[in-house]
């Protein structure tokens, strides 16, 4: 985009569109702003006009309840709070060089913020891609390394572990033991953030692949007590299993990049999902505060407005219902 730029420093004293050039002259030739900056400022500073044109204000008439109006109506037409921000910035710089210029005795944009940008939810893989990685069977050169890595995948969605209380894991209870797994009693043990303690329920899929494990283990054990260990009989690290679940995910079809904490969110929408019961998905978490759970529950509305929108006959229905 080509800008008419004037080298002039000389006093704008004329309509809108002569202060908007001089602020684009100002930051093209003064403070040497990069051509793609100032195409950004020339955009800005058009909605700006057009905004101001629409409730009949000059540029310097406008005023701060003006700027909050726009910056709402803009976040109500869908735009990020991100790109607000920007356009505010743009707006605010624009302002502070017409008071340096005597043109403006306030600043309309001063202490108006944008909206907060939402947290972004969890990355979760949807009931049909998680059933689709667990039951997936790799070719593997060896059975074990098979079995290893089908159980930690089994582990990681069906308890919602930590990757760090995964790989504590011991292979029998004792003194020394992070975390180990009561087969029997069906419940990992598990030490959790801030040395806390916790016991998750093992469901049938995962105990059976706990035991296939168990059996292939042999093979590689060495005089480690981890459960999950390499073929030389050390511990897994963290690392190796983003690697290998990485590998997994994408050989098993899944479009999603793959990572640990990506199963337990998943762990965590689906059981919200069907039991609808937060306070339990708060326990088998380990989340000290029900509000860090709370997520989940936009993850399962989430879940619904897809469901509504694909299912519900009214979901698309032009205009206002009619009145019986």
């Amino acid at each position: 985009m080509n800008l008419p730029v004037r080298a002039t420093s000389a006093t704008p004293t004329g309509d809108d569109a002569e202060l908007v050039q001089a602020y684009l002259n100002h930051v093209t030739v003064e403070k040497r702003l990069a051509e793609r900056t100032v195409v950004l400022y020339t955009l800005d500073l058009q909605r700006l006009t057009a905004h101001a044109t629409e409730v009949r204000v000059g540029l310097r008439e406008v005023q701060n309840a003006h700027i909050r109006r726009w910056i709402a109506q803009m976040h109500s037409a869908g735009r990020s709070a991100r790109g607000i921000a920007l356009i505010l910035s743009g707006w605010r710089g624009f302002y502070v060089w017409l008071g340096r210029q005597g043109l403006m005795g306030h600043n309309p944009v001063q202490d108006v913020r944008a909206p907060k940008a939402g947290k972004p939810l969890p990355k979760a893989l949807g009931v049909d891609e998680a059933v689709q990685l667990a039951t997936h069977v790799e070719e593997a050169d060896h059975p074990a390394l098979e079995a290893r890595d089908a159980c930690i995948t089994e582990l990681l969605y069906g308890c919602g572990l930590r990757i760090g209380e995964l790989v504590g894991l011991d292979v029998a209870a004792s003194g020394h033991a992070r975390g180990w797994i009561d087969a029997q009693g069906g419940e990992a043990h598990v030490l959790g953030k801030g040395s806390k303690r916790r016991s998750v329920p093992v469901g049938q899929a995962a105990l059976a692949a706990l035991a296939r494990w168990v059996e292939q283990r042999k093979v590689w054990a060495g005089t480690d007590a981890a459960l999950f260990i390499g073929s030389r009989g050390q511990r897994l690290t963290p690392q190796h299993i983003r690697v290998r679940l990485k590998r997994r995910s994408r050989l098993a079809g899944l479009a999603t990049p793959l990572h640990p904490h990506m199963l337990r969110h998943s762990f965590a929408s689906h059981v919200l999902q069907s039991s609808g019961d937060l306070r339990a998905v708060q326990e088998l978490l380990g989340h000290a505060s029900i509000s860090t759970t709370q997520v989940y529950t936009r993850l399962d509305f989430q879940h619904l407005a897809k469901v509504y929108d694909a299912a519900h006959p009214r979901a698309h229905a032009k205009g206002k219902p009619s009145k019986g």
